[in-house]
């Protein structure tokens, strides 16, 4: 029938998660984030076009030299010094020189853009009949062939001279770069994230019926403005505020002498009973909609809000109203409820809910309210409700009830007063940081639900 405190705590979480998933911090962030890998991912495929041939020829001309210089160290060295000299080039140089053979077991180099580049470039400089391989003997290594007289020769350099960095590297590399540019981007957005999210924040806080600080005058000229602006239109409603309530107290204060003068008056003609329990009533209906008009204009100060057993509260009140001839009502309170509030606007909105279900929660068949009265606290919040058995309303007017002057006479027949009945107590719940729940019960009956942050 009703969402629980749990399934209602749920779909809060899950707003809360959607709405930070689809908040202006992330969208700016994976934007930039999406940039920046973009960015680098062209910068990379670009600098590896790019470098690829001036890398080749600066390889093969090393090649080139170091096959030149040792053909001619080989050539003029004394043949007993020989082997040593081809020790001395392997130890320090990493250069080895090898005997080529026709049975020798040879795989080729991988088959790159940039190997490519080298062997076309070293072929020109040393001959068609120069080859490559990148296994000999199913040792690795970058060789190739020289020729000294009638004789072939293999000279191998380490593969590290020829090839790029590593795919691990590379990954690496990029992994590095990445995280740091998503440092930034986090940075970048939570920049420019910052004065929105406070200007919102503040404008939740207006919403709520409580007056925010003032945003800071700071930052870049649009947001200087956008603040500037805020406070000011935060400044003109608390003044409108004022002046309503201000013009209501004025109100009342002058159309109450009147109309206990003409309540006298009234005891003092010589009317009929009839006739003057009829003046009474109506002069006692505009008593209660001049005391409506200033319970929807008072203020409530946050100055004023105190530790407040709710249970007790409850059952207080429970007990008060049980006298009414016409209500039945049957309390289910959990023991041991607190709240912070201020505790003559807290009892005014469970009168009022108590009075709205007792004047309109009449059953069909009966002239007597049947509501039930509960409470109880789930996941750090307080929730009571009072359900009555009455009509209900219809689905298509519950988002219109709590709008003000607003009287559903074919729903709730009686209506009496000015249609500020909900609306007071939505503004009061609103100004506690609480929620305001109006549903139909199963079965026929009105059900409000008020939720409170629990002490």
């Amino acid at each position: 029938m009703y969402s629980s405190p749990t399934d209602s705590g749920s779909e809060s979480r899950h707003r809360s998660i959607s709405d930070m998933k689809n908040g202006l911090f992330w969208r700016t962030f994976v934007l930039l984030a999406f940039l920046i890998a973009a960015s680098m991912a062209a910068w990379v495929a670009s600098f590896r076009i790019v470098e690829r041939t001036p890398r080749g020829e600066q390889l093969a001309a090393q090649v080139v030299s170091i096959v030149t210089i040792t053909r001619a160290a080989l050539l003029h060295s004394a043949p007993a010094l020989r082997r040593e000299l081809l020790f001395d080039l392997a130890s320090t140089q990493g250069i080895r020189v090898y005997p080529r053979e026709e049975d020798d077991d040879t795989e080729p180099m991988p088959d790159t853009e940039l190997i490519r580049v080298i062997e076309e470039s070293v072929r020109m400089r040393l001959g068609e009949d120069t080859h490559f391989a990148g296994y000999v003997n199913d040792i690795r290594g970058f060789w190739v062939s020289f020729r000294i007289d009638d004789d072939d020769y293999w000279l191998m350099l380490d593969r590290d001279r020829v090839e790029r960095a590593s795919g691990a590297q590379w990954v690496g590399w990029a992994t590095i770069t990445l995280l740091l540019s998503l440092v930034g981007a986090a940075f970048i957005s939570r920049l420019i994230n910052e004065p929105l999210s406070r200007l919102s924040s503040a404008a939740r806080s207006v919403a709520r019926g409580v007056t925010p600080a003032p945003l800071p005058d700071a930052g870049p000229a649009e947001i200087r403005e956008a603040n500037h602006s805020f406070n000011q239109m935060v400044q003109d409603l608390n003044q409108v505020e004022s002046d309503r309530a201000v013009i209501l107290a004025g109100i009342s204060h002058d159309l109450r002498t009147p109309i206990a003068r003409m309540l006298l008056e009234v005891e003092m003609a010589g009317l009929s009973e009839e006739a003057r329990k009829g003046m009474q009533s109506d002069l006692a209906q505009m008593e209660a909609i001049i005391a409506q008009f200033l319970d929807y204009a008072r203020p409530v100060e946050p100055a004023s809000f105190t530790e407040v057993d709710l249970s007790e509260t409850l059952k207080k009140i429970a007990t008060e109203s049980a006298r009414h001839a016409d209500l039945r009502i049957t309390p289910q309170i959990a023991g041991g409820l607190r709240v912070r509030a201020n505790l003559t606007e807290l009892e005014r909105v469970i009168i009022n809910l108590i009075e709205n279900a007792r004047r309109y929660g009449r059953t069909v068949h009966s002239r007597m309210a049947e509501v039930d009265l509960s409470a109880s606290q789930e996941n750090g919040r307080v929730m009571f409700e009072i359900a009555d058995r009455g009509p209900g309303l219809p689905e298509n007017q519950l988002d219109n009830v709590l709008r003000p002057f607003t009287r559903l006479d074919t729903a709730r027949s009686q209506a009496n007063g000015a249609g500020l009945g909900l609306t007071i107590v939505d503004r009061v719940v609103q100004r506690h940081r609480g929620r305001l729940e109006i549903k139909n019960r199963e079965g026929g009956g009105l059900a409000v639900r008020v939720w409170l942050a629990a002490v």
